[in-house]
């Protein structure tokens, strides 16, 4: 299944990713989240990878946590004193409105089309009323194996098929090019939680 391709990429290209990863200038997409927030709080990062965006919140104040099914990364974010653990996002459901803020830069994207719906739902759940989460796909319309991972792309307009039945709605929107010059585009989403 999907979920089980995505990790042994990682499993395998662990150390690679992060060095290819941790110094990726995100100061833009920063910026485009940061714009939205009213004050620092509790925020979660979904699938954090080599840690950089933890880091960076934590340095400008958020409490924060996150979670990865890969515990190659958990195992080196714990190394640098981050609050990690190894979890998939379908299976949160318990911390009812415990974040302000969810980031998941480029890591929903791997969460097979027919469960993307319960992993926003879950991130609903965890969010405080009026939170904000930001999460990024590759721009477009493609679902399927690249690189022994699996890859949802949406659009302004796919996006909303995969919140319908959660409470997150479309906020604002970006689209930007790929920071590691691989030639796809990103769309980047800010939701917001509204009952």
């Amino acid at each position: 299944n999907g979920k089980e391709l995505n990790m042994n990429y990682y499993k395998e290209h662990s150390k690679e990713y992060i060095l290819k990863t941790k110094d990726v200038d995100m100061s833009e997409i920063y910026e485009f989240f940061l714009k939205h927030v009213t004050s620092k709080g509790k925020i979660l990062d979904i699938g954090f990878g080599s840690g950089r965006d933890l880091i960076y919140f934590k340095s400008v104040g958020f409490e924060v946590e996150g979670i990865d099914l890969e515990l190659k990364f958990v195992n080196e974010a714990l190394k640098l004193g981050l609050n990690v653990s190894c979890l998939s996002i379908l299976d949160c459901n318990n911390n009812i409105e415990e974040y302000d803020y969810i980031w998941a830069s480029a890591s929903l994207l791997h969460i097979e089309k027919g469960l993307l719906t319960k992993a926003f739902q879950n991130c609903s759940y965890m969010l405080k009323k009026e939170g904000i989460m930001y999460c990024s796909f590759k721009y477009g319309d493609f679902e399927g194996i690249i690189d022994d991972r699996y890859y949802i792309y949406l659009t302004e307009e796919t996006i909303n098929k995969y919140l319908e039945g959660t409470s997150l709605k479309v906020l604002d929107i970006k689209v930007t090019n790929d920071k590691l010059n691989r030639g796809n585009n990103w769309i980047n989403i800010i939701l917001k939680k509204r009952n």
